[in-house]
């Protein structure tokens, strides 16, 4: 039987795992919109938004990174599978905001002082979009995950280190949300199930869709 996290006030922690919380509303709607303004200018290039392609089967969500351009199953500075462009630097303001979130979320002032994320996935799902469940370990490093949401609600599933299946819970993610993920769950397999359209509040900057934003500590050098 899968688990739902019940409705949560903004600042009610919720853990679905150890080393995973979930902040609900962490972002106002003003600094949604103020990333969403951002997300147009990385999506417009120098490496446009795309889909990548997994086992020659192109993804429904489409992804704009920063800092080190992720295609499956490696990152490089350059989009050798899109254009050849290098991809657009980490912004300072991010590594900040990440650094914010841990601490937040309660990591220790040692571990959020570590923590100086140098990559973002940044993922936009349309109403029809799915993410199936997988592991993030391309990177290096095991440092935590920071993860934001805009837009429309969806239904994430948060899993375990071991395979695809039971235990999982399913997680309700929406707009202005933060989801970390770290130390003993930091492989633990994650998807996203659906999409909730029309679930988008008024101010966030986006009026149909979901942005995601994961921000990662690559371990890479160059």
């Amino acid at each position: 039987m899968t688990l739902f996290t019940p409705d949560l006030e903004p600042g009610d922690l919720s853990r679905p795992g150890p080393d995973a919380v979930l902040v609900p509303g962490w972002l106002t709607l003003d600094q949604q919109e103020r990333i969403v303004g951002q997300f147009h200018q990385w999506a417009a290039g120098p490496v446009p938004i795309r889909a990548a392609k997994v086992r020659g089967h192109e993804m429904s969500v489409r992804t704009v990174c920063l800092g080190w351009h992720w295609q499956p199953y490696q990152y490089t500075r350059e989009a050798t599978d899109v254009n050849g462009a290098r991809v657009l630097p980490f912004p300072d303001w991010m590594v900040l905001l990440g650094r914010r979130a841990l601490k937040e979320a309660g990591y220790t002032d040692a571990r959020v002082a570590a923590y100086t994320p140098d990559t973002a996935l940044v993922n936009f799902y349309d109403d029809t979009a799915r993410l199936g469940m997988h592991q993030d370990k391309d990177e290096r490093s095991l440092a935590p995950v920071v993860s934001l949401s805009i837009g429309d609600a969806c239904t994430f599933r948060f899993g375990n280190t071991e395979n695809r299946n039971k235990p999982y819970t399913d997680l309700q993610l929406r707009s202005g949300d933060l989801f970390v993920f770290g130390g003993a769950s930091r492989l633990a397999y994650h998807g996203v199930t659906r999409v909730h359209p029309f679930t988008a509040p008024d101010g966030c900057g986006l009026k149909a869709g979901r942005i995601n934003i994961t921000m990662r500590m690559t371990g890479l050098d160059g």
